[in-house]
């Protein structure tokens, strides 16, 4: 079957989690994260976010059951690297941890050295995870695997 969409497709626009608690989590995204409230339907427990502006992306929060079949679920930001960078700081001081890609606490972002990227990782109140993340601009190098922003920045330096 032909692959139609390949060339069409240029990334997520929207992206959808339950929440056990529906103004914990709006305040969570609003307050903490800064992204702006677009749209709530009180009666049937829905808010929806604007991501990088309306043309760019939606994040519909919606008041779920904690039942067995309840899934946490993860998403990526995108952000420039210097957002990256100062996340880790940005986040403790709204009282957020900051996390490495196998959920380990730290203080500076991780590099994925196969895309390369970097990135940092943390929790919103329902336990979702969620990255933010930026795509550099060096070359892949899948050997380096996946280590501290710091780590990158030597091996760079010792080229």
């Amino acid at each position: 079957m032909p692959n139609n969409f390949k060339n069409q497709i240029s990334g997520i626009y929207e992206t959808h989690l339950t929440v056990a608690d529906l103004p914990r989590a709006v305040a969570f995204y609003r307050d903490v994260l800064g992204l702006e409230l677009a749209h709530q339907v009180p009666t049937r427990g829905i808010s929806f976010f604007w991501v990088g502006g309306r043309d760019q992306g939606m994040l519909g929060l919606w008041q779920g059951s904690q039942g067995p079949l309840h899934m946490l679920g993860h998403f990526a930001f995108r952000m420039s690297q210097a957002g990256v960078l100062a996340a880790p700081a940005n986040l403790i001081a709204q009282g957020v941890q900051p996390l490495g890609f196998h959920g380990e606490p730290v203080t500076e972002p991780v590099v994925l050295g196969w895309m390369p990227a970097v990135s940092v990782y943390f929790k919103d109140p329902d336990g979702h995870s969620i990255e933010f993340i930026h795509v550099l601009e060096d070359a892949p190098d899948p050997d380096f695997g996946i280590g501290p922003w710091s780590a990158w920045q030597a091996r760079l330096s010792a080229c």
